[in-house]
């Protein structure tokens, strides 16, 4: 059977995971319910970039055949049934002209959570939630922090290689394909809950690390990238934005029941002035149930 998915996140590529899950891809069901879809052939998720710009497939409603998978406990974990996709539909598209912002809202923020403590408590057995709409009281900082090692492991090379993780080639072929390159710094909100709980949880989102790499491109030094990405998600999202972040799990940290198991795969950022409708409450699950 045929499911209805709004592509809402695509993660920058992190090898520290299962083969599988070198790049996340996430999204909602018509009802708001997180899905998450494994694996996805890279080639598919090219349709995210054009010239490194993030477009095409965030925000738009395919549909194709999914399967639970069952080598993962995390209820929203799904692979295609056809891993070419050549069943996959391409629907829709939602854009941020009009109404778009009220749109997406009203799918990736049908359920919001504002307790990190009951996340996480719903994170454990038997519910095993690992991906959610969470909305801080507040923001506390943005920051960063230099990797160890800047290049892939030659291991992991391999893998990408295995994965055919390239940059698009430019169209008469004469660019000489480069291989997606590892990110040299990781980025992190510093939050609060609605109880006042203080979070710092690591950005895995596409595009942050897109945004980087533009910076570097287009000033020629790494600390004037780091400090445009900071306008970008510090000075103009806490200004003009109204800031929710999509959390999900590491199926490694989550199955060792880390103190918290989730990271930052997505930010979502309408306009402060958007007319949102009403939020449904999460219910809350009792684990004794």
């Amino acid at each position: 059977m045929k499911q209805k998915v709004l592509i809402a996140v695509t993660t920058y590529p992190l090898p520290s995971r299962s083969y599988d899950e070198l790049v996340c891809t996430a999204g909602v069901l018509e009802d708001g319910t997180w899905i998450r879809i494994y694996p996805i052939p890279f080639k598919f998720l090219q349709g995210l970039r054009q010239d490194n710009k993030v477009s095409t497939y965030k925000y738009t409603w395919i549909e194709l055949e999914l399967n639970r998978r069952k080598d993962d406990f995390r209820p929203e974990s799904h692979s295609p049934v056809r891993r070419d996709f050549s069943d996959v539909t391409i629907l829709d598209s939602i854009s941020t002209k009009g109404t778009g912002w009220s749109i997406r809202h009203s799918f990736v923020a049908a359920n919001v959570y504002t307790d990190m403590s009951k996340l996480i408590e719903q994170s454990k057995k038997p519910t095993y939630k690992s991906l959610a709409t969470f909305k801080p009281a507040s923001f506390t900082g943005f920051e960063w922090k230099e990797e160890k090692e800047r290049d892939w492991k030659p291991e992991w090379k391999d893998k990408l290689k295995q994965l055919d993780m390239f940059l698009p080639q430019s169209q008469d072929g004469s660019s000489v394909r480069k291989m997606i390159p590892k990110l040299p710094y990781k980025f992190y909100y510093r939050f609060a809950d609605v109880n006042g709980k203080p979070s710092r949880l690591m950005i895995e989102d596409w595009e942050i690390g897109v945004l980087f790499f533009k910076c570097l491109r287009d000033y020629g030094s790494e600390t004037l990238a780091l400090e445009k990405v900071k306008q970008k998600y510090w000075d103009e999202f806490m200004s003009k934005n109204d800031i929710y972040l999509f959390l999900g799990t590491t199926k490694t940290f989550h199955a060792k029941n880390a103190p918290n198991p989730f990271v930052i795969i997505g930010v979502f950022y309408p306009p402060l002035n958007m007319s949102q409708p009403k939020l449904k409450p999460t219910p809350q699950l009792s684990l004794f149930a």
